[in-house]
């Protein structure tokens, strides 16, 4: 297998063969994907750095791998020894991807990618950039793919349907409502890359990324029909029939970018630019009008209906069960068995498995040990598995997609006596976790408004974490979901969304310390009405997580009063839930671990 530099140096060789000075590499599919499959994963295998997320910049004599404060420690590790130069984003005096292009661009230089996997709205940019050097952009060929000698192949696993009873809605009628956007909008087209709207859309799942229950597929609508562009070997005779009743007409995947170059002249077509790759715009003819704005079904899809929430209830008692079990074992196996990162996961899954109507993991898990804590998107691989001992913290993030919903939950235990350090930064999370649990606020508040409730004790205490407070989740669909979310930075590229009843969103502080340990506790919350008056209608949210929070490392005199009652009534609810479904010896523990403090 060829090492990162070879790599390296030979898409500098394609590169010179197609007249290419800057060649830039994403981390998405055809269709903005957060998570891809290993197909895609072309950034990953031209630097060895693994993260979800980051772009590679290579020219002729540098290269360098831009990431967010996830992944710092991640990449500095991975890219070790490679060349690559890391540049930490958001970081001071580090600069964007597009000014560092902007930077080495040559007077009549040219950027090179992958059209069909590059975002429509950073293309725009490298071509601004190539313009005023009098240059041009290269976006015909997949220069990594032809140099990838063992490529993996796209899946070829089959669609399944949603039904009802777990979406709550029909197909026919999200399509009408979308359709009524259409209009209001002027749109005589509408053309969706985003895979979730897609499946929520049509109320279909499928295998195409592991974790994210979609179908690589485009789908574009006018007033009267519905087209499905798709593989024809993943859809099965009991689909087809599906979609034929739903009016939803199949054609060949590829095939989405010759219709578009047909549109008629005047044909007003609506999408989303950041959710569409730069080949598929602009094989839409200059005399069509763009309407550039966010897809419909975003909203709509964030918005879970009463069915849903109701199913997600279910959804969580049962990750609950599986949780609370594991975390059972943990504390009173630890010391006794032998117990590493990567088994733990296993036995996290296996209680996981247990449960009616599981579907798979909702996201890699990471279970961090100790020091590996602090790494904050960790994943144990065989080298760098570590034994679990009896002291310090263990760090477990994991969730699950159930027919009844999506998980999201992230815990931090107590693996034996803890310094004061260790229990007093796990107090300040734990209060800022409850702090936003229990907000009430006007409708019209977004996440930015309510953020500084969840990182108050921390920034009290001077310390910070680098992540957002908390992301939408999908319904058995990608478990990071716009556009609701909790952070304190405002970005032209993030959504602010004003936060509606129906809209499941994650709480999730955390504090990292470098070499030494990490923590964050997550629940998933639901927006929900309150009460309506003279100055409005207040909301606030409902903790669908039912986990206990590990009161061994709890200082409840660093707690006030009203925050000890709200651990008391959190962990009295939980007892309630998940008691009934364990056996006897671990719901008598279970009885200890929710004491009132």
């Amino acid at each position: 297998m060829a090492t990162v530099c070879e790599r390296i140096t030979a898409l500098r060789e394609k590169m010179k063969e197609n007249g290419i000075t800057v060649y830039v590499v994403p981390s998405t599919d055809c269709h903005e994907s957060e998570y891809v499959c290993p197909h895609y994963r072309a950034r990953a295998y031209m630097t060895g750095f693994t993260g979800s997320a980051g772009t590679a910049v290579i020219t002729m004599d540098k290269a360098g791998l831009w990431t967010d404060g996830r992944y710092f420690l991640q990449a500095e590790d991975q890219l070790r020894g490679t060349g690559i130069h890391l540049f930490r984003m958001g970081e001071p005096g580090v600069p964007t991807v597009e000014e560092y292009v902007k930077t080495e661009l040559c007077a009549g230089g040219c950027v090179g990618f992958d059209g069909k996997t590059m975002g429509a709205v950073s293309a725009d940019k490298f071509r601004e950039s190539a313009m005023e050097k009098g240059g041009s952009i290269y976006t015909e060929k997949d220069l990594v793919g032809e140099i990838w000698p063992d490529r993996p192949q796209i899946p070829d696993e089959k669609v399944w349907i949603l039904e009802k009873c777990w979406s709550g809605e029909s197909s026919e009628s999200k399509i009408t409502k979308v359709r009524e956007v259409m209009k209001r909008a002027g749109a005589t087209q509408h053309v969706i890359a985003s895979l979730c709207d897609i499946m929520w859309l049509l109320n279909l799942r499928g295998d195409d990324i592991p974790c994210v229950p979609v179908t690589l597929s485009f789908l574009r609508m006018t007033d009267k029909n519905c087209i499905w562009y798709v593989r024809p070997s993943v859809v099965t005779k009991e689909v087809r029939s599906y979609l034929a009743e739903c009016q939803v007409e199949i054609r060949p995947y590829e095939s989405i970018y010759e219709d578009l170059s047909a549109l008629p002249a005047g044909a007003r077509v609506l999408l989303d630019k950041k959710n569409v790759n730069c080949a598929l715009l602009t094989s839409i003819p200059t005399d069509v009008e763009i309407l550039d704005e966010t897809n419909p079904s975003e909203l709509l899809k964030a918005v879970k209906n009463e069915t849903q929430i109701k199913n997600l209830k279910e959804a969580h008692r049962k990750e609950s069960v599986a949780f609370t079990r594991f975390m059972y074992w943990l504390k009173t196996a630890v010391g006794k068995e032998n117990m590493t990162e990567l088994s733990v996961a296993d036995y996290l899954e296996a209680r996981r498995a247990e449960q009616e109507h599981y579907v798979e993991q909702s996201f890699a898990p990471i279970c961090a040990y100790g020091s590996h804590g602090a790494i904050v998107h960790y994943s144990a691989t065989e080298e760098s598995n570590v034994s679990v001992e009896p002291k310090s913290f263990l760090l477990v993030d994991a969730g699950g997609h159930y027919l009844e919903g999506t998980t999201d939950t992230t815990r931090t235990f107590a693996m034996g006596e803890l310094t004061y350090e260790e229990k007093h930064l796990y107090t300040a999370v734990c209060r800022g976790n409850l702090h936003l649990a229990h907000a009430r606020f006007l409708h019209g508040c977004t996440g930015l408004n309510l953020d500084i409730l969840c990182r108050e004790p921390m920034w009290k205490l001077g310390l910070d974490f680098k992540h957002g407070t908390g992301h939408g989740v999908g319904y058995i669909l990608n478990v990071h979901e716009g556009p609701n979310a909790f952070r304190w930075k405002q970005s032209p590229s993030l959504s602010n969304a004003v936060l509606e009843p129906g809209m499941v969103t994650t709480d999730e502080p955390g504090l990292y310390l470098t070499g030494k340990f990490g923590i964050r506790l997550e629940n998933e919350l639901v927006c929900k009405k309150l009460t309506d008056n003279e100055y409005g209608t207040f909301l606030g949210f409902e903790i669908l997580t039912m986990i206990p929070f590990d009161l061994d490392a709890v200082l409840p005199e660093e707690m006030s009063e009203e925050e000890r009652q709200w651990l008391n009534e959190y962990h009295q609810k939980v007892y309630e839930t998940v008691a009934e479904s364990l056996p006897e010896k671990e719901r008598i523990w279970l009885r200890e671990a929710t004491r009132q403090i």
